[in-house]
């Protein structure tokens, strides 16, 4: 290609057009390359495809629980291809803002290729070698297949195929409790299907385990069958469905099995070693300005090794920006970074969890407030659910984890409070709308205060101001 390009950007994933849309706009020269659909797997087999299929099974639910309120359905009848025809047709909505198309009219260069770097400052896409100032690696991951006997043979999906099915499966077996696996098992088996979850670990162990536990009771109740801290002896093809055998010597049949099992960087195509780029299993090596080996590339998103979600590579489109075109030294700072698992109930986290603060030495104050206690939760008749606090003793809040309706939504102020250093005080003395949901958080907030306000000493101080005329 003529000339020498500001960045070159490996990837249109999430990150990776962030970085292109900005760059462009900015007025630097960006060639973006892509080898594979634009919008990488957020758009296309990821977050946009599960949250649709969420939201049908929600209102698949809907009428189990109408009873609740005075109102009563019948059993819905569930087209699970018009289900999946829905999916598709959210993801075709939002394409357009991903499209090679918006891209190019923003000024930037779109090559549909793959992508191979034959020098620390070249590389070679669909016959074009490729000259730039800058490059951002930004290849996004793929599932992992972990090493169980049986199970590259056996036929299997993960979150790349899944979407494709257009029957209901009769009975899906899940192999993995992180958040993909557990959004999955919820939404199919709201939709009609009988669910097993395996999992070799606790489900969700990133999260605080006790409202972890708390969503894992409401999905047994709900009928899925959770095995955490289960083994798998090996997986096989049975008739036409699939046998998977426990350790022990049980065995589960399932017509489907979802592999949710963690994911691996895509880097294999790159030829890392070339351009003089260090990698290892979990991704390229960095530093917190995002920086490789080779001082002319950074690494985001999944391809960095880092936190694996689609925020995080949109944090990191704006790092880079900051470094490679104003040369601001800005560094991540992951200790505000919040995460969602879309069940329903939502669990949400953000900073330290309970058993982090405490494994590193802090003083700490546990608040609690049920969402059982708070009036908007009991007129939704969405009651279950509880807003965790961790916070110093002096009132800096350290993490915060929420289960319950609009959990994702409610976490937001504590990512705040995080980053910006904001004291449960503030959040303490906030005036909120009557009724809400944020009265729970605020509730926690307060308790922080109940045993000093509601004190002797407070009340010998009262009784004494008392006596003043």
């Amino acid at each position: 290609m003529r000339g020498r390009p500001d960045l070159c950007v490996i990837g249109a994933g999430a990150g990776g057009l962030a970085v292109a849309a900005a760059a462009s706009q900015l007025g630097a020269s960006v060639v973006l390359i892509e080898r594979g659909e634009m919008g990488g797997d957020c758009l296309n087999t990821g977050c946009v495809p599960s949250k649709s299929l969420l939201a049908a099974s929600r209102h698949a639910h809907l009428w189990r629980r109408s009873g609740a309120f005075g109102v009563f359905y019948e059993p819905p009848r569930i087209d699970f291809a018009a289900v999946a025809d829905g999916v598709e047709g959210v993801i075709a909505a939002l394409a357009p803002n991903d499209s090679q198309q918006r891209f190019e009219a923003l000024g930037v260069r779109v090559l549909r290729a793959e992508a191979r770097f034959t020098s620390p400052g070249s590389l070679s896409a669909g016959g074009k070698e490729i000259r730039a100032r800058r490059f951002v690696v930004a290849t996004g991951s793929s599932p992992s297949i972990p090493p169980i006997p049986g199970l590259v043979r056996a036929p299997h999906l993960t979150n790349e195929t899944i979407f494709r099915l257009r029957a209901a499966p009769e009975h899906l077996i899940v192999i993995g409790g992180g958040p993909v696996g557990i959004e999955l098992a919820q939404a199919h088996r709201r939709l009609g299907s009988r669910v097993s979850v395996i999992d070799i670990g606790p489900f969700l162990p990133r999260d605080d385990p006790e409202l972890a536990a708390l969503l894992n009771e409401r999905l047994v109740a709900e009928g899925i069958d959770l095995r955490p801290h289960t083994r798998i002896a090996g997986v096989e093809a049975a008739g036409s469905g699939i046998a998977v055998s426990l350790e022990g010597g049980e065995r589960i049949w399932g017509s489907h099995l979802l592999v949710a099992a963690g994911r691996r960087p895509s880097l294999e195509a790159l030829d890392l070693a070339k351009a003089g780029i260090a990698s290892g299993p979990s991704g390229i090596t960095v530093d917190r300005r995002l920086l490789t080996t080779n001082r002319r590339a950074f690494a985001i998103g999944d391809a960095a090794g880092g936190p694996q979600f689609t925020h995080i590579a949109l944090y990191h489109a704006g790092i880079v920006i900051k470094n490679a075109l104003f040369h601001i030294p800005a560094k991540v700072d992951y200790r505000a970074l919040p995460w969602v698992t879309y069940t329903d109930p939502e669990l949400a986290h953000v900073g330290l969890t309970e058993r982090e603060a405490r494994e590193q030495g802090f003083d700490l104050r546990v608040l609690r407030s049920p969402f059982a206690e708070n009036d908007r939760a009991q007129c939704e008749r969405a009651a279950e659910g509880l807003v965790k606090i961790v916070a110093e003793k002096g009132g800096r809040i350290l993490g915060a984890s929420i289960l319950g309706q609009a959990a994702g939504e409610l976490i937001q102020p504590f990512a705040l409070a995080i980053s910006q250093k904001i004291k449960l005080s503030a959040l303490a003395q906030l005036i909120l709308p009557y009724p809400t949901l944020g009265e729970a958080a605020k509730r926690a907030a307060m308790s922080f205060f109940t045993p000093r306000l509601f004190s002797a000493t407070t009340r010998r101080l009262v009784r004494l101001l008392s006596r003043l005329p």
